[in-house]
């Protein structure tokens, strides 16, 4: 095989995977947006700390902050804030804090949030996980199924609470 078409390595180039982009619309909650604004203006920062650097470990650096700098921008590009005050009371919307009885007995409360906000550990559940669509549009005493891998779950709704803007 001829080398001529075959790039070879020179340390300089951008060797770091793009960060993935979600093929969802980016719903987000007034405190995801100000999220993905902080975090864009720490990569500023940061972009601006580095300038003028110029060994490799510097440059690796640079180059992850403008790949993160480019998904970030994006993120906030396509950002679509849902108004948490005209959202139904009745019902699990977006933005909505809700209590779950599950088959055990133990109540759970979830979150539901854009993508970039979800933190499972914190309760925050992203709107397009398995989870927060068998909870949308459900009213306190319905029972929903969670569908999993491990087996299908029953979740009584037994509260619903209204989004804080």
């Amino acid at each position: 095989m001829s080398r001529a078409f075959v790039k070879e390595p020179n340390g300089d180039e951008d060797d770091l995977p793009q960060r993935p982009r979600s093929p969802h619309t980016n719903y987000v909650t007034p405190q995801g947006l100000r999220y993905l604004q902080a975090r864009l203006s720490e990569l500023l920062a940061a972009k601006s700390a580095l300038a003028g650097r110029d060994d490799l470990a510097d440059r690796q650096q640079i180059r992850a902050v403008e790949r993160d700098l480019r998904y970030y921008e994006e993120r906030i590009e396509r950002a679509v804030m849902v108004n948490p005050e005209i959202q139904p009371e009745d019902r699990v919307h977006f933005g909505a804090t809700v209590e779950v009885l599950d088959e055990e007995g133990a109540v759970h409360p979830f979150t539901i949030v854009g993508e970039d906000e979800a933190d499972v550990a914190q309760g925050k559940i992203s709107w397009v996980s398995p989870l927060a669509k068998a909870l949308l549009n459900a009213r306190v005493g319905d029972v929903v199924t969670w569908r999993r891998p491990v087996g299908d779950k029953e979740l009584q709704i037994l509260s619903i609470q209204k989004a804080i803007p």
